[in-house]
């Protein structure tokens, strides 16, 4: 029983040490190993200084997210009209209440409002979504769209 204490303990302890003693790619790039070449980075500290943090979440951060060419799963899509604003907007509410953790997009194009929901990078993702939400009944217009989406 004391030998699996102290082994536990040491465990622990190991973890901890190496935990605490990560290396980042500029502690690897200035280590000098026979047979190898020599790199020598010129820069700003308070670039080195940034590397391995975690940036917390802002909903500004959020809007600046880089897009790519990706696809979207079309929920609705109507014309130029109050009418079928409202309807996108219902639309999005009902995937938002069935699926809150779906993205949905609410927006106009012209010529016609449009309700979209995810970002998906392969069509094979939007294609799973796709047929949830028509599995449900509650969407009778549902296709997938190329889109520009948010990483």
């Amino acid at each position: 029983m004391k030998l699996l204490k102290c082994c536990c303990v040491a465990a622990l302890l190991f973890c901890g040490i190496t935990a605490s003693a990560q290396e980042t790619i500029f502690d690897r790039l200035d280590k000098q190993q026979m047979g190898e070449g020599v790199v020598t980075i010129h820069q700003d500290a308070r670039l080195k200084a940034l590397v391995g943090q975690v940036r917390p979440y802002s909903a500004a951060s959020q809007k600046a997210a880089p897009k790519v060419q990706g696809f979207r799963v079309q929920v609705f899509a109507g014309n130029n009209s109050q009418q079928a604003r409202n309807e996108a907007n219902k639309m999005a509410e009902k995937v938002k209440m069935q699926f809150p953790e779906l993205e949905v997009y609410t927006q106009f194009v012209s010529p016609r409002w449009l309700c979209r929901v995810g970002d998906y990078r392969s069509i094979e993702e939007a294609d799973v979504v796709m047929r949830q939400l028509k599995s449900t009944g509650d969407f009778k217009e549902v296709s997938i769209v190329r889109s520009l989406i948010k990483l």
